[in-house]
């Protein structure tokens, strides 16, 4: 499933009325329709329609003429329908302003929110609110017409996709009064509040129950914390091609079963061949684990074969062999330097690149930890390894404080790189609060800028292409929050990366094979908060 920036969401709006033919006035009608089909479907969960009453909060643009549509459609439905406006009604424009002649028309139930008015110093104003006829309602009655005017919920029509920055003023009033209502909130095609392209949320936003998303995802859905505050995300068809505009490419595609065979043409059964052995499904080297931290070198070995590459060796310091002899037995164990402590060397880099020579594909950094000579052990790897590379954990700290992929030679061969966003952070220079504010567009431009395939960890992980792609991952379970998961992805990454899938395929399936077995480990667990990284692996 793609997924749209505003700004393509607009162009591809503007194509459809413009250049197609098809008027703003029908693709509002079946947007509108779609809402009320969803807040029908919700509403009819608990209570018969001719029991419902929805308030439809209505702004001053189009998304608030898509919420004048719906109330039209719930109406006909035998719903009771009241409208609150943000605005004065002569405020409206265009599309909105012709829907608002039609409900007018039909005698709905409209009121007016005004921030400067007290209705309890108006008997009749009070009265006329209570009876859902057409009146004002103030700052000090908002609350009580929310909580006691009996409504079944509440659907927010006020801001689209073109709203930036903070809500203010009356829009703010309404949307705190909304979620301090208590009651399910049906956003129409984006919570208001919420920023469409990277899902920041701001103060105040609409936390929805579901979220009609017209004609295609949003970009801001995707992310968290967006992706909390839109609740359940249906996207509705309403008359806009699928096809995007020539020229235009989306700003992502969302993983699923579907699209990776659609949009990557992944095979995603993982079928055998009959003649197959061992050799046809790739030979993984991983240069991981310390003394310390051996267990990450372990996970990520185990986690390679179970996600189906034929071989694979793990390199590691000579001292701490010994001690991992027998735990995983279908896999190869080679020493590499040691400073007798267990701890890698730079000289240990020219025994893994002579490793590599009859491999496919090498996998460094897992509890690496650090040591001297690390930038020359790194760059060595980077600048000798003829093969496919994934990056990860500790071999991502080197490189970000050698400043590598700035002063380094770009890579021939394919290269992924697997940040969490503390990781990412030290990568590009800022906080991990900047990362997470902009997961999809700093990890699209570092992807560009570096010629790399980025996987940015985290819940709906983005995996960004050289070629200015971007994925993100539907699959995961909170459970997965748990030391050697990370190590875990690597393993199943270079594994895919050796079985023949390119980077952003590797990649790509790579995190949503993770996701799903962390999904069916979790579901095995009394208590999800008991799921362990080698779990995952025995869910693959």
């Amino acid at each position: 499933m793609k997924f749209l920036s505003s700004e393509q969401m607009r162009d591809v709006d503007q194509f459809t009325i413009t250049k197609l033919g098809i008027p703003a006035m029908a693709l509002m009608e079946n947007a509108g329709r779609a809402i009320a089909e969803e807040v029908l479907r919700l509403g009819g969960v608990d209570r018969s329609k001719l029991a419902q009453h929805w308030l439809v909060l209505v702004g001053k643009g189009n998304n608030g003429g898509d919420g004048l549509v719906c109330s039209r459609h719930l109406a006909d439905e035998g719903v009771s329908v009241t409208l609150l406006y943000a605005v004065p009604r002569d405020k409206l424009s265009g599309d909105a302003l012709a829907q608002h002649r039609i409900v007018e028309a039909l005698d709905l139930p409209l009121l007016e929110y005004v921030d400067d008015v007290n209705l309890e110093q108006s008997d009749v104003q009070r009265d006329a609110a209570a009876a859902d006829k057409s009146g004002v309602v103030g700052r000090e009655d908002l609350a009580r017409l929310l909580t006691c005017g009996g409504y079944t919920g509440i659907v927010d029509a006020l801001l689209g996709t073109g709203a930036k920055g903070t809500p203010r003023g009356v829009y703010a009033d309404l949307i705190r009064a909304a979620n301090r209502s208590g009651l399910p909130i049906v956003a129409a095609d984006i919570p208001s509040g919420l920023d469409a392209d990277n899902g920041a949320i701001h103060d105040p936003c609409i936390e929805a129950r579901v979220t009609v998303s017209l004609a295609f995802m949003k970009a801001g859905l995707t992310q968290y914390p967006g992706a909390k505050a839109a609740g359940e995300v249906v996207v509705r068809y309403i008359g806009i091609p699928r096809a995007l505009p020539p020229g235009m490419q989306a700003a992502g595609v969302l993983l699923t079963e579907e699209s990776l065979g659609d949009e990557l043409g992944i095979d995603v059964a993982r079928r055998r061949e009959a003649d197959g052995h061992k050799g046809t499904y790739g030979h993984v080297l991983l240069a991981a684990g310390s003394m310390p931290m051996s267990g990450a070198g372990l996970l990520a070995a185990k986690a390679a074969l179970r996600a189906g590459c034929g071989l694979a060796t793990w390199a590691l310091p000579a001292a701490v062999l010994p001690h991992v002899l027998g735990a995983v037995p279908e896999l190869m164990l080679a020493p590499a330097g040691d400073s007798g402590a267990g701890a890698w060397t730079e000289a240990a880099a020219d025994e893994v690149l002579r490793l590599l020579a009859a491999r496919d594909v090498l996998a460094v950094g897992p509890g690496m930890g650090r040591f001297p000579g690390e930038d020359g052990f790194m760059r060595a790897l980077w600048e000798g390894a003829d093969r496919p590379l994934v990056v990860d954990a500790d071999a991502l700290g080197i490189l970000a404080r050698a400043d590598g992929l700035a002063r380094w030679q770009r890579r021939d061969a394919a290269t992924i790189l697997t940040p969490h966003p503390g990781e990412m952070a030290r990568l590009t220079g800022v906080s991990t609060g900047e990362v997470q504010r902009d997961r999809l567009g700093i990890a699209r431009r570092f992807a560009l800028q570096h010629g790399v395939t980025l996987v940015l960890k985290g819940a709906r992980t983005v995996v960004a292409a050289p070629d200015g792609r971007v994925f993100v991952n539907t699959t995961g379970h909170p459970g997965m929050a748990t030391g050697g998961s990370g190590d875990v992805l690597t393993g199943i990454i270079a594994s895919l990366l050796a079985q023949g899938l390119d980077d952003v395929q590797a990649a790509a399936f790579g995190v949503y094979l993770h996701g799903q077995a962390g999904e069916r480990a979790a579901s095995l667990r009394h208590n999800p908060a008991a799921l362990i990284a080698g779990d995952i692996i025995d869910a693959l």
